[in-house]
C-alpha cells in the first residue's frame, strides 16, 4: 500500500494511528537511519525491540516492513510511530516531558455522599425498612428499577416474562451499588446490614435467572459476589448473634431449596458447616447431607462436607471409616491419597490412586488422568525411576493439558543412549491414537528435539494456512524458501474454495507474512494472479489494495 507522507493519516486506521502516536510521544522510536537513498531503518521499542524498514519516493512511502508479529492489517503501530517521527517537524510534535514533581491534589471539602447516606440508612434498617428503601430507590434509579422488575418478572404483566442479555447487563449494573454498599457495611463492621443486603441480592437474582438471558454473566456474577461476601463473613469467626443469623439463613435456604440446581445450594451447606456449634445444628445439617441427591455433583459435595464434619466432631477414626466407605467419591479419594502421603504410607496411596484408575476408566477419563498424576507424584517422592518414566510417558501421550512437563521428566530419567529410540516409540503411539491434537503433539516433539526437517515434512502433510502459520517461526530460520512456497500454494488453494470479505482478509493477512519473510516478489505474483483470476470479486480487490 502506497502512503503519501504528508497526509498519511487518511490511509491508516484511527486506532493504529493513536497507538503509533503514543509510541512516538513516549520516546520509543530511535532515530531512523537512511541506509540507502530513500530507504530508512529504525528501532521501535515495544514488547521487544522491533525493526521497521521503509522506502520513500517523492514523499510517498512505497514500501514498509516491520518484524513484529502483527498481521491483522496493512500497517502496524511501529511503522506509524516511525512516520510520526519523520513528520514531527511538519506536525509540530514533541515528546511529552517527564514530570519530576507530583502535584498534590487539593482536598475536597468533606460532605455526606449518597452512598454514605445509604450506609447510614442500612445500618439502622430492619427487613421491612430495607424493602421500603428498595421501593424508593426503584423510583429514582432506572438500572435499579430493572433489577427489581427482573426479580419479580413473573408478576409483571407488562412484560412477556423474559429478559434478553441487554436487560441482564442493565440489571447487573443496577445491583453494583448494593454490592458496594454491602462491602462498606462489612468494612464498618455493620455485619447485620451486610447479611441483609447479600441475602436479598442472592434471592432476587436467582429468581431473575429463570427469566433472563444471562449470557453476559452479569446476574450470575452479582449472585457470586454476594455469596463470596457472605462466605468470607462466615469464615471470619463472627460474634454469636451474626453466627446464628448466618447459619439459620443457610440451613433455611437449603431446606427451602432457594438455590436448588445451582452451586450456591452446596455453598450454603459449606457455610453452615463452618459455623456449626450446637448438637441441634449438627443434627440438622447431617439430615440435609444424608438426603438422596439427584445430582452426582451435589452428592459428591455433600459427602465431602460430611467427611469434614465427622473429622471435626467425631475424630480421625470415624472420618477414616467414612472415607473408606465412600472412596468412589473423587473428592474423598483425593483426601485419602493426600492423607496417606502425609503419613508416609506410600503403598496405601498407590493402592487408592490405582483404584481410582480402575473405577473411573470407563466413565471418567479426565479423572483417570488425575489418578495417574497422583501415581507420578508418589513415584517421584519415592524416587522410583522406572515408575516415574512409566507414568510420565502415559501422561505425556494421554494428557494434552499437562500438570507437569512430562517430556522433561522422561528425558531426565532416561539413559541418553536409548533416548532417541524411546522417543520414536512415543511418536508411534501418539500417531496410532489419531486424536484431534495428534499433529500438535508430534510437532511439539520435533521442536523440542530440534528436528526441523521432520517438522517441515509434517507441515507438508497438513499444508493449510493455519498449520503453516503455527510453525512458521520454527521453520523460517532454516527453511524460509520452503515456508514461502507452502504459503503460496496454500493461498492459491484457499482462494479456490473461500468467498467473502472475512476470507479475503485472512488471505491478505498471510500475504503480509510472506512479505515479512522477505518474499515481496512472491507475494506480488500471488496478488497479480488473484487480480486476474478473481477480478469480479470486488471485496478481494479492495483488500489486496491494503496489503
Amino acid at each position: 500500500m502506497h502512503i503519501p507522507l504528508h497526509h498519511f493519516e487518511d490511509y491508516i486506521d484511527e486506532t493504529i494511528l493513536r497507538r503509533g502516536l503514543s509510541y512516538y510521544k513516549n520516546g520509543q522510536v530511535h532515530e531512523p537511519e537512511e541506509i540507502r537513498t530513500g530507504e530508512y531503518e529504525a528501532i521501535v521499542e515495544g514488547t521487544e525491540d522491533y525493526t521497521v524498514r521503509m522506502t520513500m519516493n517523492n514523499a510517498v512511502i512505497t514500501e514498509h516492513v516491520c518484524n513484529c508479529p502483527y498481521d491483522m492489517g496493512p500497517i502496524c503501530k511501529h511503522v506509524v510511530a516511525v512516520i510520526f517521527y519523520l513528520q514531527q517537524d511538519e506536525l509540530d510534535l514533541q515528546q511529552k516531558a517527564v514530570k519530576t514533581k507530583l502535584v498534590a491534589a487539593k482536598k475536597k471539602k468533606k460532605r455526606k455522599t449518597i452512598p454514605e447516606q445509604v450506609d447510614e440508612l442500612l445500618e439502622k434498617a430492619a427487613h421491612d425498612e430495607l424493602k421500603q428503601f428498595v421501593r424508593e430507590q426503584a423510583k429514582l434509579n432506572v438500572s435499579f428499577r430493572n433489577l427489581l422488575l427482573s426479580s419479580f418478572v413473573q408478576y409483571n404483566k407488562d412484560r412477556d416474562g423474559s429478559f434478553d442479555w441487554y436487560d441482564a447487563r442493565q440489571v447487573g449494573n443496577g445491583v453494583d451499588h448494593l454490592l458496594e454498599s454491602a462491602k462498606k457495611q462489612i468494612d464498618n463492621q455493620n455485619f447485620k446490614s451486610a447479611v441483609f443486603i447479600c441475602t436479598a441480592i442472592m434471592e432476587q437474582m436467582v429468581g431473575a435467572l429463570e427469566y433472563t438471558d444471562d449470557s453476559s454473566g452479569d446476574i450470575g456474577g452479582a449472585i457470586e459476589a454476594a455469596y463470596e461476601m457472605l462466605y468470607t463473613l462466615a469464615a471470619s469467626q463472627p460474634d454469636e448473634d451474626i453466627r446464628k443469623m448466618i447459619i439459620d439463613y443457610a440451613l433455611s435456604a437449603v431446606d427451602k431449596k432457594l438455590y436448588a440446581g445451582w452451586d450456591w445450594h452446596v455453598g450454603m451447606l459449606r457455610i453452615a458447616a463452618m459455623l456449626l456449634k450446637t448438637d441441634a445444628e449438627i443434627e440438622r445439617l447431617c439430615k440435609e447431607l444424608d438426603k438422596e441427591h439427584k445430582s452426582d455433583h451435589v452428592r459428591a459435595e455433600a459427602q465431602s462436607i460430611k467427611y469434614d464434619l465427622i473429622l471435626k466432631t467425631k475424630g480421625e477414626k470415624e472420618a477414616a471409616d467414612f472415607l473408606e466407605a465412600n472412596i468412589s467419591n473423587p473428592k474423598l479419594r483425593r483426601k485419602a491419597i493426600q492423607a496417606a502421603l502425609e503419613q508416609g504410607n506410600y503403598s496405601s496411596a498407590i493402592s487408592i490412586a490405582q483404584g481410582g484408575v480402575d473405577y473411573d476408566k470407563k466413565e471418567s477419563p479426565g479423572l483417570v488422568i488425575e489418578w495417574y498424576e497422583w501415581l507420578l507424584k508418589i513415584a517421584q517422592v519415592q524416587g522410583d525411576k522406572e515408575k516415574i518414566i512409566e507414568y510420565a510417558r502415559h501422561l505425556f501421550i494421554a494428557n494434552f493439558r499437562p500438570e507437569q512437563d512430562y517430556y522433561a521428566i522422561m528425558k531426565q530419567y532416561m539413559a541418553p543412549d536409548i533416548w532417541v529410540a524411546f522417543v520414536e516409540g512415543i511418536i508411534q503411539d501418539i500417531a496410532a491414537q489419531k486424536r484431534w491434537y495428534t499433529k500438535e503433539q508430534i510437532a511439539g516433539i520435533f521442536i523440542k528435539e530440534g528436528w526441523m526437517e521432520r517438522l517441515l515434512e509434517l507441515v507438508r502433510k497438513f499444508p493449510d494456512l493455519q498449520t503453516i502459520g503455527q510453525y512458521e517461526t520454527h521453520l523460517a530460520k532454516k527453511y524460509t524458501p520452503e515456508v514461502v512456497e507452502l504459503y503460496v500454494n496454500a493461498l492459491l488453494e484457499y482462494m479456490k474454495t473461500n468467498l467473502g470479505r472475512s476470507h479475503y482478509k485472512e488471505a491478505c493477512r498471510y500475504l503480509r507474512r510472506v512479505i515479512k519473510l522477505g518474499a515481496r516478489e512472491k507475494a506480488n505474483e500471488v496478488m497479480s494472479f488473484f487480480r486476474r483470476e478473481y477480478r469480479q470479486r470486488r471485496a478481494l480487490m479492495e483488500e489486496l489494495d491494503n496489503v
